[in-house]
This record gives C-alpha cells, structure tokens and sequence, in this order.
C-alpha cells in the first residue's frame, strides 16, 4: 500500500524524488571526468592527487558541506570563463535549511555539469558523451573528497589557487550573516576591528577561521544541531585555498542557525569582487566575525 502511494504521489508530481550520495557521486564523477577532458585539451598536466588532502571516516561531513564545495567548484568555473573573455554566471545560492539533503547537492552537479559544456562550446572543444557508472555505499565523505580533487583540478586548468582577495571576499559573506542574525536577534553589536596584523598568515586566518566554528559548533549543539568536527580539516603548510574552504565550511554551518531561529528567507549575499587584499586583511575581519559570532546568546537563540 505504502508503495502505491508513493508511486501515485510521484505521478502527481506532489513528492519528489529522493537521491542517494551514490547518485551524486556518479554525477561528480563525470564532473571530474569532464575537467580532466579540460586539462587533456589544453595539455596541462595535473598531479594534485600527491598534494590535495584525502579526509578520512574520522569526519562525519554533512550534504551542507559538500553543497558548499560545489559552490566553490562554480567560482573556479567563473575564473576559467573570466580568462576566456565571457562573461560570468553567478554561482546559485540557497535559502537556508537545518538538514539538507543529497538531492540539492545533485541539483548542483548538474548546474556545474551544464555550465562545462556550455564553456566546451563557446571555446570549441568537441562535447564528449560521458556514461554514468553506478556506485555503492557512498557517504557525504566521500562526495567530498571528490570534489575537493575537481576544485584542485580546476586550479591546475586555471593555472592559479584562490587568492587572498577571494578568500577576503567570502570572509565578507560571513560577515554580512553574522550581521543579519544579530540584528535578528536584537543584539547590540559593540564590536570593532583589530588592528591589522601585517604579519598575519593564511595559517593565522585559517586558526581563527576554526575559532569561529567552534563557537558555531556550541550554539549548534545547544539546540540540537547536528554538529560537524572538523579539527580533522587542520593541517601544516596552509595555502589561501585552505582558507577559502574552510571559510565555506563556516557558511554551511551558519545555514542551519539562521534556519533554526527563522532567517529561513535570507539567503547569504554573493561574494563581491576585491582586488589586492592580504592575509592580514582576511585575518583582521575574520578576527572581527570571531568577536560577532561570541556576542551570540544561546537564550536568545531559544527564544525564536
């Protein structure tokens, strides 16, 4: 009966179809497959299976997380369209929601899918028929780490990693929620920025960035949030590109405390474009959104 149900549901268009980490890691898969078709084109060869971090079961990453990479798969998609003189496509963003599903993750391979071939076009490559393969006992996890192995891949075809001034950029976008939920919540905001550091480095922001997220984890825990350990995201030699993503990591997060306290409509801005920033400017603000996120009251949270 429960399945007659379904199957009628479906017909009428009032239930839609669940999707499986199985079914976008197929889709990432071609993702990847399509960006090597990239690289092979323009003869670059790619070696960022040595460099590129693999995350283990330690983590238990959450679709919000890995949404959050295709996103920044879509900037890089952007940087490749600004060298090749067309214009760029806002990467899409979303309404905020306490537990995303699989299913919007696959919505987003299939914009990144989209918007390769219509790149392949516009500059000539010959569109190749790719065949989805089919996977089992996928995670999040794992759609992660392929991801994160696309957005290396990307960086070779573009023949550059984030700056800081992208990272400046998405450290913005913090900001600007942060702002929203404290207004939401009427707290009074006396906090001011520091005092660049000059010397500030990517591994300073990155140590701040992960500052910020513990207090996220908090508030999360305090309400009954799933909450998402990411001491395992820590590592030596950080580059801008391991601020960039754990800096997408902090707006994932912060999707399910607006959802939660009823910002269910304020979608994060999209990044504005900055030109000649520094690690110091990105650990200054950063450093004021650790100030901002601490001002936060559990009480108040519950009392939305």
């Amino acid at each position: 009966m429960r399945q007659i149900i379904l199957l009628l549901l479906l017909t009428l268009g009032l239930w839609a179809k669940a999707i499986t980490p199985n079914e976008v890691y197929a889709q990432a898969m071609l993702i990847s497959e399509e960006t090597h078709i990239l690289l092979k084109y323009y003869g670059i060869k790619h070696d960022h299976e040595g460099i590129i971090k693999r995350y283990t079961h330690k983590i238990a990453l959450k679709p919000r997380n890995v949404w959050q990479m295709t996103y920044e798969i879509a900037l890089k998609i952007n940087i490749l369209r600004t060298a090749h003189n067309l214009p760029i496509i806002e990467p899409v963003n979303m309404t905020p929601v306490l537990n995303l599903n699989p299913d919007l993750v696959y919505e987003q391979t299939q914009r990144i899918l989209t918007e390769i071939k219509i790149f392949k076009y516009r500059v000539g490559i010959k569109n190749e028929e790719l065949k989805v393969k089919k996977y089992k006992n996928k995670t999040p996890l794992d759609v992660f780490n392929l991801l994160n192995r696309i957005t290396a891949s990307f960086d070779e075809l573009n023949r550059a990693a984030f700056t800081p001034s992208y990272v400046f950029g998405e450290t913005m976008r913090v900001y600007e929620d942060l702002n929203t939920i404290l207004r939401y919540l009427k707290i009074k905001d006396t906090t001011i920025p520091d005092k660049r550091n000059v010397k500030a480095t990517p591994s300073d922001s990155f140590e701040v960035a992960m500052n910020v997220l513990n207090k996220i984890n908090k508030l999360q825990h305090s309400v009954g949030i799933d909450i998402v350990d990411f001491s395992v995201f820590r590592k030596k030699n950080i580059k801008p590109r391991d601020v960039f993503t754990i800096t997408q990591m902090i707006i994932a997060e912060l999707q399910t405390i607006k959802a939660y306290i009823g910002l269910k409509d304020y979608i994060t801005p999209a990044a504005t474009t900055y030109i000649n920033k520094s690690p110091a400017d990105v650990e200054q603000l950063m450093t004021w959104n650790l100030r901002k996120i601490s001002l936060i009251d559990i009480s108040a949270m519950r009392l939305q």
